[in-house]
């Protein structure tokens, strides 16, 4: 059934290919790590002796699950992912799921993240060709501060349009003020990179999305970025955020949902967004608990398993060159 299914996913994203539309997805799937101790990371705790007992079958349960989305999702030509710990874990979600009948490849480095987690990226190698990837390394090691590179991948579709994706997973909001100021200046760095791959690719579509770890409206954004008040700046940057629907978001903190996890684009008007949507399957989802509504199911709920997959929802996007 399973085979039956990807089969005819498969066959509807050759008619969406027909059409020239492009589905990228990004996602946070919180702490995707391997089995083993890396002696050069805090990863302890996902061992079988660990806090979290991370077994293979969790492991596996949650690369199923992920694989299992990607499906729903209708298996998006290429998707950026956070917190995941190596090219190891990758490879299994490429080839050890059913994700594999769809051709996925992958594209990660490792970063000085002291815990191991890194950004990353999948994609469907019939409808994405790699030219480059590179990173762009935002931490201060002269601080001791040590974060997330960013993640960049320059490709082009089988029509021949230009795609760069701009992967991002900025430092959280412990730290108060001080961690406010690194977002401030990773957001800066962010808008020039834009700049620099659209100069490069006059033609092309810049997408940049990440977990920001700040809504629109917060200073890294509104400010590092210069979207002030708009969902545009002087840039042409866009925030497609924007558009999802109030009363959710792809993070719950407290209680209250917010679009921590963001997609900005930079294209000229020959590229159209076919739609920007916030994936809340069931499976995703649980009953909050001691406050009424919905979050995300984790696969940890402190160190007690879960079984869910990730603290955060995904997006999907769909864009189109126009003819």
């Amino acid at each position: 059934m399973r085979t039956i299914l990807l089969t005819a996913l498969l066959m509807m994203s050759a008619s969406a290919a027909a059409q020239e539309v492009f589905t990228a997805a990004w996602w946070n799937v919180e702490n995707l790590f391997d089995t083993c101790d890396d002696p050069r990371t805090n990863d302890d705790d996902f061992t079988p002796d660990g806090a979290y007992r991370w077994t293979r079958r969790k492991m596996n349960a949650k690369l199923q699950g992920i694989a299992k989305t990607l499906v729903m999702m209708d298996l998006p030509d290429a998707v950026g992912l956070a917190e995941v710990e190596n090219s190891y874990v990758l490879r299994e979600l490429c080839n050890g799921t059913p994700l594999r009948q769809a051709g996925y490849r992958y594209v990660h480095h490792d970063s000085p993240d002291r815990r191991g987690i890194d950004v990353a990226f999948i994609y469907r190698k019939d409808r994405f060709r790699v030219l480059r990837d590179s990173v762009v390394n935002v931490s201060d090691s002269a601080a001791g501060f040590f974060t997330r590179d960013i993640l960049v991948v320059e490709g082009v579709t089988p029509q021949g349009d230009t795609l760069c994706f701009v992967l991002n997973h900025w430092p959280s909001k412990k730290g108060g003020e001080e961690a406010e100021e690194r977002r401030v200046a990773i957001a800066a760095r962010l808008r020039s990179l834009m700049n620099e791959l659209k100069a490069k690719y006059p033609q092309g579509a810049v997408v940049a999305m990440g977990d920001m770890n700040s809504t629109a409206d917060e200073r890294p954004m509104a400010s590092g970025m210069a979207f002030g008040h708009d969902s545009i700046n002087g840039d042409g940057i866009r925030n497609l955020t924007l558009r999802l629907p109030e009363g959710w978001g792809s993070h719950k903190y407290q209680g209250q949902w917010d679009y921590i996890d963001q997609v900005l684009l930079l294209a000229d008007e020959g590229w159209q967004v076919g739609d920007l949507k916030l994936m809340r399957y069931d499976h995703l989802l649980t009953e909050e608990g001691r406050m009424p509504g919905l979050r995300p199911k984790r696969t940890n709920q402190g160190t007690r398993y879960e079984g869910g997959l990730s603290d955060h929802l995904p997006l999907r996007l769909r864009l189109k060159r126009k003819k």
